[in-house]
């Protein structure tokens, strides 16, 4: 294919990546929280939504059956689909109706949302990843996420004033449509951006079976690449899904102001644009395992802070905590992705990474659930556990440390030293 057309949707994937970015900001962290807190959600039941984003992983699978040949329209199609599904959680607080039955809705929304996306995930990195040279993946990765981040804080600093400003004039429904505003100009935007992309001649593509999606996870590469995915899903669903709650709750967590978080969001955006390229060069010259055990390892240490943090010290110890977050996300999501691309043979990296997802994304939406009864025992006791005047938070984080540790284990054991396929 011509390099200019491909150069071309190289741009446009970059500039897709940032829009979709900015959908998912909405729909996750503190504005999820501040959704839920409106329609009535404890931390606990938010946490099991936030962690939809995992369960949602498990509908990579009906992609395996879905997609054969040129998959482009299909993909535009689910992701219209799914953007317009996530603008509809910001209506449906709107509408007239019992609390309990716009819950209902509201989790319906978000579940089918994430169905959508996740049913046209796969053979979307499929298609826009196979516009990029393979010996520089990890360079790109980490070139589109830093103009995600950078773009994603300006973003996040004005929806955040939506917030604040309309919080204070006790007027959220105000707030609320605003958001949703932006999210249908979103929409479209994005669209129109994907439409535009070009699509490679795709390989043939056998129908799948049952039988043939077996045959994939019988594969050892696949099968230590779907185990590392999970490690990591357990470790982080244990505690991350219940943050956003926890920042802005003034009377179970840190109280932080809209304000505040956008702050906090700029500086983890900026730690971990400036890390993503370092991490993704390192990636590209000694591999993606040996990065992703690295990240890992910094991943525990904002971990380790997160137990000691406070609503007294909240605002620094927070912070730090979310410094190293950053600096190891800014690895660890690059080469999730990317040890599919480096362990599995061509052929097979679809499959692979559709299969590796939705396993480890069961595996997350269960931890999170499994963990819910204790954040919401905590909270009830009155923020005490084992007499102990502890945070729910603390103590998932502290679990997420013990498990983030097996991560490091598993790597430093079963892949570091690993050729790449």
């Amino acid at each position: 294919m011509d390099e200019k057309l491909l150069k071309r949707g190289r741009v446009l994937y970059t500039i897709e990546a940032s829009v979709e970015y900015f959908v998912s900001i909405l729909v996750a962290g503190t504005f999820l929280a501040t959704l839920t807190e409106y329609l009535g959600f404890d931390t606990a039941t938010t946490g099991i939504i936030s962690s939809f984003i995992s369960l949602g992983c498990v509908f990579q699978l009906i992609a395996l059956f879905v997609f054969k040949g040129r998959a482009k329209k299909s993909i535009i199609v689910l992701s219209v689909a799914n953007q317009l599904l996530f603008t509809l959680l910001y209506v449906i607080p709107l509408l007239d109706g019992d609390m309990s039955i716009k819950g209902g809705f509201f989790i319906s929304a978000i579940l089918v949302a994430y169905l959508f996306y996740n049913i046209a995930h796969p053979a979307k990195i499929n298609w826009l990843m196979s516009l990029v040279d393979d010996k520089k993946r990890g360079r790109f990765t980490a070139t589109k996420e830093i103009v995600s981040l950078i773009t994603g804080v300006a973003f996040t600093f004005g929806m955040s004033g939506v917030i604040d400003y309309f919080k204070e004039q006790n007027d959220l429904r105000t707030a609320f449509i605003i958001i949703a505003i932006g999210m249908l100009l979103l929409t479209v935007f994005h669209t129109f951006l994907m439409i535009f992309t070009v699509e490679k001649e795709p390989t043939e593509q056998e129908s799948k079976t049952l039988g043939s999606i077996f045959s994939v996870l019988k594969d050892k590469n696949v099968i230590k690449v779907t185990i590392v995915f999970s490690l990591w899903y357990i470790a982080s669903y244990s505690t991350t899904p219940f943050y956003g709650a926890y920042q802005i709750d003034t009377e179970n967590g840190l109280g932080f102001p809209m304000w505040f978080v956008s702050i906090s969001s700029a500086i983890y955006a900026v730690a971990r644009a400036s890390f993503s390229y370092v991490w993704g060069a390192y990636a590209d010259k000694y591999s993606f395992a040996n990065m992703i055990r690295i990240c890992f390892a910094i991943a525990g240490v904002g971990f380790l802070l997160n137990v000691f943090c406070t609503p007294s010290n909240g605002w620094v110890v927070y912070t730090i905590h979310y410094v190293f977050y950053a600096i190891a996300m800014a690895g660890i999501n690059n080469a999730l992705t990317n040890l599919c691309f480096d362990y599995v043979s061509v052929d097979k990296r679809r499959d692979a990474l559709a299969i590796s997802l939705a396993i480890s994304g069961l595996v997350g939406f269960l931890t999170t659930t499994a963990i819910s009864p204790l954040v919401s025992h905590i909270e009830a006791s009155g923020n005490m556990f084992l007499g102990l005047n502890l945070y729910a938070p603390q103590v998932t984080s502290a679990i997420a440390l013990v498990l983030t540790c097996v991560c490091i284990i598993y790597v430093s054991i079963f892949m570091v030293k690993k050729k790449k396929a």
